[in-house]
């Protein structure tokens, strides 16, 4: 099924809604999605707070008064928002969220690992150099997709190449759906240029690898130094660690700002619907296959062999294509049967404690 990305593109005309001094919750991100999961006391007993930042002792949220971390126990991320059960903290509650992204963690285990939640944009940020990798980008926008966030590329360093067309080209193949920008993040650029997204309650977080200029961009939305920056290295285009984790910003007029580490690895589970959004032209092609489950290589009537033939589609396109849909099914069938697995071993202990006890 197509979904409607028509609300992805920024909004537009020149009316004005009145200005209004918005809640400390309303700054923080709250919105009707969140309210309406409250019931007459949950505000009293149980105050919202929202996740700024994860520490290895706990949660650190803010809420209409409250600073405060919160002991392990909840299974939460940055950008979440708990009801915080002030008797017992480790029991807050998470409410349902609008977004989420997520990927299979790093390492043989297979688990799942969330990055943000409820975002609304995402800016994924490419510099115009030797680390630009469109494979890199396509995950990001099947990641973008799947959660039904909105996704902007960026393209930065453009300043710094003989010639970004090259570069910006190569970004607006990835999706006819998706928005791209080049811009200086040292110059005025980013606080006019990503204006439309930036607004009094919504919450925008930037994703790409290290030395794109992430932090440069967020400094530049503060326009004082929120967090650290760093040179790339000369001899690969590859960018050092500057931001460590992840981490909300809040602007003077209430825009929640996501600084994120670059990631090494992005490891896609369960984004089917994402990738398919990305590669929409290759599943069109797909569908008019003779075989259901054509795989594309000998079978007659294949509809995606007939157009490489025609040299109508790009073969390292379908090459990404087929190589992400494979690890998407081979991680999420993985966790699938993990747990599968773990179901059977749990009526197994089960079974054996009953008899035991007869």
């Amino acid at each position: 099924m197509t979904r409607d990305y028509s609300n992805f593109l920024p909004p537009s005309g020149s009316g004005k809604l009145p200005r209004r001094e918005r809640s400390p919750l309303e700054k923080l991100g709250w919105k009707p999605f969140f309210s309406q999961q409250t019931n007459f006391d949950d505000p009293v007993e149980m105050p919202p707070v929202r996740v700024v930042e994860v520490h290895r002792t706990g949660l650190h949220v803010l809420g209409e008064g409250l600073d405060t971390v919160i002991p392990p126990g909840p299974d939460a991320t940055v950008g979440d928002w708990l009801f915080f059960d002030q008797q017992h903290p480790s029991h807050s509650r998470v409410l349902n969220r609008s977004s989420v992204f997520e990927r299979r963690a790093p390492g043989s285990d297979r688990n799942r690992q969330l990055i943000a939640a409820n975002v609304d944009t995402v800016f994924i940020v490419s510099s115009c150099n030797k680390d630009f990798n469109l494979a890199r980008l396509e995950r990001y926008v099947a990641l973008a997709f799947e959660a039904e966030v909105m996704p902007v590329l960026l393209l930065t360093k453009a300043d710094l190449c003989d010639d970004p067309a090259p570069y910006l080209d190569a970004a607006r193949a990835i999706s006819n759906r998706v928005l791209v920008e080049v811009l200086n993040a040292l110059s005025e650029e980013p606080i006019a240029r990503l204006a439309p997204w930036c607004k009094p309650g919504q919450t925008v977080a930037f994703l790409g690898s290290s030395g794109v200029g992430k932090s440069t961009l967020v400094n530049a939305l503060f326009r004082d130094g929120v967090t650290e920056t760093a040179a790339i290295r000369d001899d690969d285009s590859k960018g050092r660690h500057t931001t460590t984790r992840r981490q909300l910003h809040f602007t003077s007029d209430g825009c929640a700002v996501l600084d994120t580490p670059g990631m090494r690895e992005l490891q896609l589970t369960n984004v089917k619907t994402g990738i398919a959004d990305v590669f929409a032209d290759m599943v069109a092609l797909a569908n008019q296959c003779r075989f259901n489950d054509c795989k594309h290589e000998a079978e007659p009537g294949c509809a995606i062999k007939n157009a490489l033939e025609r040299g109508e589609i790009d073969r390292a396109r379908l090459t990404r294509w087929n190589k992400l849909a494979a690890e998407d099914r081979f991680n999420s069938s993985t966790l699938a049967e993990r747990k599968s697995a773990d179901k059977s071993l749990h009526k197994m202990i089960s079974s054996i404690q009953k008899k035991s006890r007869k």
